[in-house]
């Protein structure tokens, strides 16, 4: 089995290692990148922001055991369950029993699609998801997620020039710094846009101090258990009713999510992760990482597309970076007053920053594009991805039945069934 798809300009390929104090400043890099999403999902959804933050680094390294630490992925919080935990939570009063009891199913189901998996192979994947179908679909995962870059950098009706400021400042700084600076300082231009950004952020009044002046310095993430702790940590109960069997639904689209988001990442290091270490390793990861982080009253656990655009924009796919971000994560979330000053990051900063990752993995899906080849002269070529592209960006929602799919799994599905259903042109 070929495990180079294409060739790519990797500084460190996934099995090489950093210096050690250079590898702290990369590490750290990918922490701020997760931060604000990772923390975001706990926050809506009233969890304690520790547990998600201590999950998100379980959790990748739970990963990273289950796919032989192979892959460069990035476990943190999952929005794509916030409507269904929520409503959980509200039918329950408030309690997160069913919430966490469904999210822990979730991650149960990974398991058991990642065993048929393993027992039909992975040939399928080349059949049903070609580059006609995979271009479209990276560009999706990206430009889906272009609303909420610009949001937050406050390009919108109520935006004030602060906050464009900022995310301009955050922009250049990590744009002209990845393209002029020379040596190791190349190589780390998000986590100097994000410090370049926060600065101005201070100059300006946008950022609050109070949650930091109030934290502790040391406080112990405030887990939630299924069984008695005397009151050391929250209790919560196992509940199979009707409020946690409607989340699990939602496997559907976080399962297309997860073939989509390693689709990407294998375009960036120019390997095929979904053959090796294979699909099914990568989603037993995700899905024991999913159980785990509930079990402990955690969100579900997805992989980032934040720390993938990382990834490519820096080209540095070493797995030990990835695994002491985690390390970072699990140590910062006993660490009550720098978790506190980290949160008080900005919307604009991130905002900033995300309009450059986000838009590196939409430009992925343009490369695979161009490097297969795929000609538009087809009309069956302009058809897949037109229908995709639309589709995916275009709000779309396909209810079926007690399944309800959107964006990157709705425009996959499309993408996959027009491959397999129209014919190809009679050429001479």
């Amino acid at each position: 089995m070929e495990l180079q798809t294409s060739k790519v300009n990797l500084l460190l390929d996934v099995d090489q290692n950093p210096p050690f104090a250079k590898g702290l400043l990369l590490s750290l890099q990918h922490v701020f990148a997760m931060f604000g999403a990772t923390i975001l999902v706990p926050l809506i959804l009233g969890m304690p922001v520790s547990v998600a933050l201590f999950a998100s680094g379980l959790g990748t390294l739970i990963y990273m055991v289950a796919t032989q630490f192979k892959v460069p992925v990035y476990l943190g919080s999952s929005f794509a369950f916030i409507s269904a935990m929520a409503f959980a939570m509200k039918q329950m009063n408030g309690d997160v029993s069913a919430a966490q009891s469904g999210v822990v199913l979730v991650g149960l189901v990974y398991v058991i699609v990642a065993l048929a998996v393993k027992l039909i192979g992975t040939k399928w994947i080349d059949r049903l998801l070609p580059p006609i179908v995979i271009g479209p679909m990276i560009m999706v995962i990206g430009l889906g997620l272009a609303n909420s870059a610009v949001t937050n950098a406050g390009f919108i009706k109520d935006g004030t020039v602060q906050q464009i400021t900022v995310a301009i400042v955050t922009f250049l700084i990590t744009a002209f710094i990845n393209t002029k600076a020379k040596g190791f300082l190349k190589i780390i231009p998000f986590l100097f846009g994000i410090i370049g950004g926060y600065i101005v952020a201070v100059l300006f009044g946008l950022v609050d101090f109070t949650p930091v002046l109030e934290a502790d310095w040391i406080a112990i993430p405030q887990l939630y258990l299924p069984f008695s702790t005397n009151g050391f940590f929250k209790e919560y109960h196992w509940y199979f009713g009707p409020e946690t069997w409607a989340i699990l639904p939602v496997a559907v689209v976080t399962i297309a999510e997860h073939i989509g988001d390693h689709t990407v990442l294998s375009q960036i290091c120019g390997r095929q992760f979904l053959k090796t270490p294979g699909l099914h390793r990568t989603l037993i990861g995700d899905g024991v990482a999913t159980a785990v982080s509930a079990f402990m009253g955690g969100p579900a656990n997805t992989t980032y597309g934040e720390n993938t655009g990382v990834v490519g924009m820096t080209r540095i796919a070493s797995v030990s970076v990835i695994r002491n971000a985690a390390l970072f994560a699990i140590g910062l979330s006993f660490l009550g007053k720098f978790t506190a000053l980290i949160s008080t990051i900005p919307n604009a900063v991130l905002g900033g920053m995300a309009i450059l990752l986000y838009g590196v993995i939409a430009s992925n899906g343009l490369k695979v594009l161009i490097e297969k080849q795929v000609d538009f002269r087809e009309v069956r070529n302009l058809i897949i991805a037109s229908s995709m592209l639309v589709l995916g960006l275009g709000g779309a929602i396909l209810e079926l039945g007690p399944v309800t799919l959107s964006g990157t799994a709705l425009c996959a599905l499309a993408g996959v069934i027009l491959n397999l259903v129209l014919p190809y042109e009679n050429r001479k």
